[in-house]
C-alpha cells in the first residue's frame, strides 16, 4: 500500500490529476484556487509531452481545453465561482460536442464578486448545467482530502466514458486544508485507448467533424434525445452516495462537501445524547441520489438538509421525498461555516420539536 503524504487539498487535485493522465491545463488566476494553477505550472513541466497554459481569462481557458480535449488529450481546468461562470458557454459547448474535459470549482462566497470564503451557493449552476441549453454536467462533491484525490480520477474516468464534462465542486476550506492523503498510482497518457471522435489528422482514414450546430431542428432535436438517454445511463450507472449511522435513524441530515463532514461530528454529539441521528452524504450531486432517498422515507420522517447557502440542494432532497416525509434547512451562506455544537443544537431543536424521541417508525 502506497505512504500517506501530507498535502494541500489543491495540491492534491493537481497531483491526483496529473496521475490520472492529465496532459492539458489551462488557466486563469482567481482566489482561492490560485495554488491549483500554480502547482500545475510547475509540475507539468516536469513530464514530457504535459502542456500548462496560463491563459489571458477564464473564457480562453475553457476554449483551449475544448480545443485539447478534440485533439485526444485529458484537459483540465479550474478556477473559482465568478471564473466558472465566465466558462459557462465552454461547458455547454463540450456538452454539445460530446468532449470530455475536468473542470475544477472551488467555491467562493457570491453572488456577484463576493468573498474568497468557502461557501455551497454554485449548487444551481453545478448541477443544472449553468450554461444555456438541455444539457448536464456530472458533479462529483468531495468531503475530505482523501476523496479530492480520489473523485479527481473518477472525474477524468468519467469524463472520457461519457464523453461528458466533469465537475469537481469543491470550495476554499477543503482547498486550503492540509491532510494525509494516499495518492493514486501514475497512469502513462499514451496508454489510455483513443477516443474514435479524436481530430488527430485524417490521413489514411476518413475525415472526422466535431460540432454542436445542428441547423436542421429534426436533427437538433434528436441529437438532444440522444444527450437526454446518455443522462439517464449516467444516473443508472454512478450515483453514489455515503450512509451514516441510519440503520436507527429518525432523523436524518443530508450534506455534501465540507458542510457533511462537520455535520458528522455533530452527529456523533448527538448520539452521545441517545438521539437517533443519521447521515445521508450526496457524492454526485448529478446525478443525485434520489432513490436511496426515497427509500429512506419508508422509514425516516425527519429530514434537515444542513448547506452554506441559502438552500439550494433542499430543491432536490424534496423532490426526492416526494411529500413523504418533512424537510427541514439550516443554511449559512456567505461564507460563515458552522461548528458541528452549532449543528447539533439546531438538529436537538427539531427532534425535539418534532416529538422523534417517541416514536418508532419500524
Amino acid at each position: 500500500m502506497s505512504e500517506k503524504v501530507l498535502m494541500r487539498g489543491t495540491h492534491v487535485i493537481g497531483e491526483a490529476a496529473i496521475r490520472a493522465g492529465c496532459r492539458f491545463y489551462a488557466g486563469y488566476p482567481i482566489t482561492p484556487q490560485n495554488e491549483l494553477t500554480e502547482y500545475m505550472a510547475a509540475q507539468m513541466a516536469r513530464y514530457p509531452g504535459r502542456v500548462f497554459i496560463q491563459a489571458e481569462s477564464e473564457l480562453s481557458a475553457i476554449n483551449m481545453v475544448i480545443g485539447a480535449s478534440m485533439a485526444g488529450a485529458r484537459a483540465m481546468t479550474s478556477s473559482s465561482s465568478p471564473g466558472i461562470s465566465l466558462k459557462q458557454e465552454g461547458i455547454s459547448y463540450l456538452a454539445g460536442q460530446e468532449l470530455p474535459a475536468v473542470i475544477v470549482n472551488t467555491v467562493r462566497g457570491g453572488p456577484g464578486l463576493g468573498n474568497i470564503a468557502p461557501t455551497q451557493g454554485d449548487y444551481f449552476q453545478a448541477t443544472r448545467g449553468g450554461g444555456h441549453g438541455d444539457y448536464r454536467t456530472i458533479v462529483l462533491a468531495p468531503y475530505s482530502g482523501q476523496e479530492l484525490a480520489d473523485l479527481t480520477v473518477k472525474a477524468f474516468e468519467y469524463a472520457d466514458r461519457y464523453r461528458n464534462p466533469v465537475m469537481i465542486l469543491a470550495d476554499g476550506m477543503m482547498g486550503q486544508m492540509m491532510e494525509p492523503v494516499v495518492l493514486p498510482e501514475p497512469i502513462d497518457p499514451v496508454t489510455l485507448p483513443k477516443g474514435d471522435y479524436i481530430l488527430d489528422g485524417a490521413k489514411g482514414r476518413p475525415s472526422r467533424l466535431v460540432k454542436s450546430l445542428y441547423l436542421d431542428p429534426p436533427v437538433m432535436e434528436e441529437h438532444n434525445w440522444k444527450l437526454f438517454r446518455k443522462y439517464q445511463q449516467i444516473a443508472r450507472e454512478i450515483t453514489t452516495w455515503e450512509d451514516f449511522m441510519i440503520e436507527d435513524a429518525k432523523l436524518v441530515i443530508v450534506a455534501y462537501g465540507t458542510c457533511a463532514r462537520i455535520a458528522k461530528g455533530a452527529i456523533r454529539r448527538l448520539r452521545e445524547m441517545d438521539l437517533k441521528v443519521g447521515m445521508l452524504r450526496p457524492i454526485t450531486l448529478y446525478p443525485f441520489p434520489s432513490k436511496p432517498m426515497k427509500e429512506l422515507t419508508l422509514k425516516v420522517k425527519s429530514f434537515l438538509v444542513i448547506e452554506l447557502s441559502t438552500g439550494q440542494m433542499l430543491e432536490d432532497v424534496r423532490l426526492a421525498v416526494e411529500g413523504r416525509a418533512k424537510v427541514h434547512f439550516y443554511g449559512r451562506p456567505g461564507g460563515v461555516v458552522p461548528t458541528p455544537d452549532e449543528i447539533a443544537k439546531h438538529t436537538n431543536l427539531i427532534y425535539h420539536r418534532q416529538g422523534l424521541e417517541g416514536e418508532d417508525y419500524e
